[in-house]
């Protein structure tokens, strides 16, 4: 597979839950993560906060086991259909899209909770 990392080295990467369809959160991922993810069928992402990769869900055990995998037709992003175990957000819900923004700009949340963070990312 060839594809065309951006100048920093990272290719962006959709993670959508395979059973609902509901796109779980966008990360970016070096060669390094892909490999990792590809190999180990988990999605793995740089984390550009951190300048390392990580295990999505590594703190919180929230993985996401990877289905599937899409490339699109310029070779520049990543599709991965994936079955998600709790939530993908590290705010406690299911999808990092819980809030809405209507055409007047307001925002409103639109997901219940499914964990509360301070549980799960103690410090």
């Amino acid at each position: 597979m060839k594809l065309n990392f951006d100048e920093k080295g990272l290719i962006p990467a959709v993670i959508q839950d395979r059973q609902s369809g509901k796109v779980l959160t966008l990360c970016y991922m070096n060669k390094e993560a892909l490999d990792r993810t590809l190999r180990e069928g988990k999605v793995c992402v740089f984390r550009r906060s951190k300048g390392r990769v990580m295990l999505k869900g590594e703190t919180s055990g929230n993985i996401q086991a990877v289905k599937e995998v899409f490339v699109d037709c310029t070779d520049n992003s990543l599709l991965f259909k994936v079955e998600q175990k709790v939530a993908a957000c590290h705010k406690g819900y299911f999808t990092c899209y819980f809030r809405k923004v209507d055409r007047d700009g307001k925002e409103s949340v639109i997901e219940k909770k499914v964990f509360e963070p301070k549980d799960v990312y103690k410090k």
